[in-house]
């Protein structure tokens, strides 16, 4: 998928998080990355979510040499597109309606609620 040149992905990492100064000092070091546009730390999820021009492999090896633990990247989704400069247009599925309605009454019939 990604053969030495930098795309616009966006990567979902594990990385096991204790503390707050932990989660301070993930911040810090992806803030300092030139190549992460935007991030976000679930603490309690374990989860750092990293978007930007960048290959995966290398955010995370950079992030597991900084902070001594084990990184495991979860997802890689690729937003560039892939065929030269067009932009694909992603479909998402429309949401969700169902299929029968409910009866409706008329407005002169009113049922007391009894608790």
């Amino acid at each position: 998928m990604f053969d030495g040149e930098q795309r616009l992905c966006c990567t979902v990492m594990r990385i096991n998080l204790d503390c707050n100064a932990c989660c301070r000092k993930v911040r810090r070091i992806l803030t300092n990355m030139k190549e992460v546009e935007t991030h976000v730390i679930e603490k309690r999820e374990r989860k750092i979510i990293v978007c930007g021009q960048f290959r995966p492999s290398d955010i995370a090896v950079k992030l597991q040499k900084k902070m001594k633990r084990r990184v495991e990247i979860l997802e890689i989704e690729d937003l560039s597109g892939g065929h030269g400069a067009e932009e694909e247009h992603y479909h998402h599925e429309p949401p969700y309606e169902p299929q029968h309605e409910y009866p409706v009454q008329s407005d002169n019939m009113t049922t007391p609620l009894l608790c």
